[in-house]
């Protein structure tokens, strides 16, 4: 189950001609889609188009009504190659991932289709996870467009211009035979707006007819000579077309051209941000109407010379906002304005940082100190009030580390671990990526790398040597599925390694916001589910193969990893730990609880306590946990000044604090308590006995203690 339904939003795709849409950017480029004509439509989910993959799940009805095939593809190397459905067939075809690590996946794919180039319509809808809000590497899909030639748009953030982005691209590619990339920040995702919404449209031609009237044309598929040819198609022809369609159709924008002598280029993605800088600095209205003539780049690749000069033209200076590095666009426009003559000065990464995300206050600086420099701004000029939001002053914040949720079924897979490293000594651990990759930071600290998706196994392929520890790797379902059996498993068993694997199986691709995999335990009513992950290890040759079916249980959890770690049989090594993801449980127990409760129902739930009184304050219990709803609380002894440990009210009783007090031979003050909603008459009449005896030994224990006090 996804961590968002859209069942109701869904039904706003549905709207017609001229009608008014209201709703979310993510939602916004499905109902272009479907406005488009696209045929099919595949796709690996992750931040921050997760939601577009989340969407279209739940839109299945409306694309089938539309003759739409959508794919949850096994990876983004998937999603892309299904692509090749519009190299020789008038198919509008489009897939969505993360970027920039789905593009390295699928970069291969992409390779390959811009090489051969396209007959229908090919969009890659990629969501650009750069900046500070970031869980990867600090790298842009600009790099990749440029060195396979896939042209990219970068739209500015509001729905309108975002659906319009959509269409252009199909036709741009269409006009150019090349794939387009559509780049959609984190904002441009979830940002909410209105549109005015145009008719849906079946695809013009159908899979079915693709597949009633196949085509071949040897001249697309890159292989010599053909893939020698289509570097010269690239340069001669898709280049002029895309230019000739981009300039005939103003995809690029122009704002207050002539009112000054300076000016600014934007990347279309960051408009909203420097219209907001330029109005706090007094040159521009809240409407985003400016007296600094903007040049909007809509299209971020290629970069369109003419306009370029067009705009630079009888200008002094411009200032180039162009987020992330390197400064691609900047060393761009510096070639075409010295190859045209413009003695026009360029300003970029001179007046704004060279990394890292371009937020307010960043713009802020550059675009005053640029404004200050030509004369349009006093050299004492300060923002406008309210000016919070731009000028935060520098404060030391403590630093809270990311971890697991409360209750998460991965925490006592790395308890074990490191309940086990006190008896065996450290191991080298390689990390994946995933909610497990959580464990490289305090209160575990395990892990030694980390090299991509599905990758742990992989990244330890190198210490497969005999020594007297093995190497320990982890790999979560998801990463397992998107291509650890092959890269990490497969390998291992090829290569006769005998280290560990740990297969974390929560169910779904929790990370990713909890979509289905193929061993989710979930019936699916559209895919495929209830596939072991045991079965498939043993299909490709493990013979060493533990399943642990509950990970809270972490006596027998540390037990499966000691024996992995010394067991005298050779050949890889695999746990798999099994646990549903506890989001995904709350999301689906808490419904069914609060109609229970609210129908009058008998209801159970488990938390667990602990006592202030027993507790010693040595917290080893949350130093082997981690879990959000253990804290500290002042010692209710005033003769001892350690603070006590405390569960607090977002326990979700799994149990993991109780079991690392016990399996650490720590204290005996945790208790489990059971909080009964609608009691019957037996719960009642037993709270009352019990209610009675702890009194009456209250009671006499302080008698007792009031004797020996004289």
């Amino acid at each position: 189950m996804a961590e968002r339904s859209f069942v109701e939003e869904v039904k706003k795709l549905r709207l017609g001609q001229g009608q008014v849409f209201h709703g979310e950017g993510i939602l916004a480029v499905t109902k272009a889609l479907l406005e488009s004509g696209v045929a099919y439509v595949a796709g690996y989910q992750g931040a921050p188009i997760s939601h577009l993959m989340d969407v279209l799940a739940d839109a299945q009805d409306i694309l089938a009504d539309h003759g739409i095939h959508f794919e949850n593809s096994a990876s983004e190397a998937t999603a892309a190659a299904t692509l090749a459905a519009s190299v020789n067939y008038p198919l509008r075809g489009a897939a969505t991932f993360k970027s920039t690590v789905g593009t390295n996946v699928a970069s291969d794919a992409l390779a390959n289709l811009a090489s051969g180039g396209v007959t229908g319509g090919a969009l890659i809808i990629v969501g650009e996870d750069y900046g500070e809000g970031s869980s990867i590497m600090q790298e842009r899909s600009h790099a990749f467009a440029m060195k396979s030639q896939i042209w990219l748009l970068d739209p500015r953030p509001n729905l309108p211009s975002i659906v319009q982005a959509v269409k252009d691209g199909f036709d741009l590619s269409e006009a150019s035979h090349t794939p387009v990339m559509l780049q959609l920040r984190i904002r441009a995702c979830h940002v909410h707006g209105q549109f005015t919404t145009s008719a849906n449209r079946r695809p013009a031609y159908t899979l079915r007819e693709a597949m009633e009237n196949p085509r071949r044309d040897t001249s697309r598929i890159v292989l010599p000579p053909a893939s020698f040819l289509h570097e010269k198609e690239k340069v001669q022809q898709r280049w002029p077309a895309a230019v000739k369609f981009i300039q005939e159709r103003g995809l690029n924008e122009f704002f207050s051209e002539q009112d000054d002598d300076i000016g600014v280029i934007v990347q279309g993605g960051t408009y909203n941000t420097l219209v907001r800088v330029l109005e706090r600095l007094g040159v521009a209205d809240v409407f985003g109407r400016t007296r600094i003539p903007l040049y909007v780049m809509n299209v971020a690749y290629p970069v369109i010379d003419a306009e370029v000069l067009r705009f630079c033209e009888g200008k002094r200076a411009v200032l180039l906002v162009e987020e992330g590095q390197p400064n691609f666009i900047e060393q761009n426009i510096a070639s075409i304005l010295r190859s045209g003559g413009s003695t026009t000065a360029l300003h970029g990464k001179d007046m704004l940082p060279m990394a890292g995300e371009y937020t307010a206050s960043e713009v802020l600086a550059g675009a005053r100190s640029f404004l200050q420099r030509y004369g349009r701004l006093a050299a004492s000029t300060t923002v406008t009030a309210p000016s919070e939001p731009f000028e935060i002053a520098a404060t030391t914040v403590q630093a809270r580390p990311p971890g697991f949720c409360t209750g998460c079924p991965e925490r006592p897979i790395f308890t074990a671990m490191k309940l086990v490293e006190r008896e065996l000594g450290e191991h080298h651990v390689s990390a994946d990526i995933g909610c497990h990759l959580f464990s490289i930071l305090p209160p575990f600290n395990l892990g030694n790398t980390t090299m991509g998706y599905g990758l742990g196994s992989a990244g330890a392929a190198a210490l497969n040597v005999k020594a007297d520890k093995r190497a320990i790797s982890v790999m979560g379902d998801g990463g397992f599925w998107h291509n650890g059996l092959t890269s990490g498993i497969a390998n291992a068993v090829f290569n006769r390694s005998d280290n560990l694997t740990i297969v974390v199986d929560n169910s779904y691709t929790s990370a990713t916001g909890g979509q289905d995999i193929l061993s989710s335990a979930a019936a699916n009513p559209t895919r495929s589910t209830g596939h072991a992950i045991e079965k498939a290890v043993r299909g490709v040759g493990v013979e060493w193969v533990r399943t642990v079916e509950h990970t809270y249980d972490l006596a027998r959890m540390k037990a499966a990893l000691k024996d992995a770690l010394t067991s005298k049989q050779s050949g890889p090594k695999v746990v798999i730990a099994r646990s549903e993801c506890m989001l995904n449980k709350q999301r689906r127990e808490k419904p069914i609880v609060r109609q229970a409760v609210a129908a009058g129902k008998r209801v159970v739930r488990e938390r667990f306590g602990i006592d202030a009184d027993t507790c010693t304050g040595d917290h080893s219990c949350i130093r082997l946990s981690g879990c959000p709803s253990l804290t500290i609380k002042p010692n209710p002894d005033p003769l001892r000044t350690d603070p006590v440990a405390a569960v607090i009210d977002s326990c979700v009783g799994c149990g993991l604090c109780g079991e690392v007090a016990h399996a650490a031979v720590l204290c005996p003050s945790f208790y489990k308590a059971q909080i009964v909603s609608n009691p019957t008459a037996w719960d009642r009449l037993g709270e009352l006995v019990r209610g009675k005896v702890i009194g009456w030994l209250q009671a006499r224990g302080a008698a007792r203690r009031a004797r020996f006090a004289f």
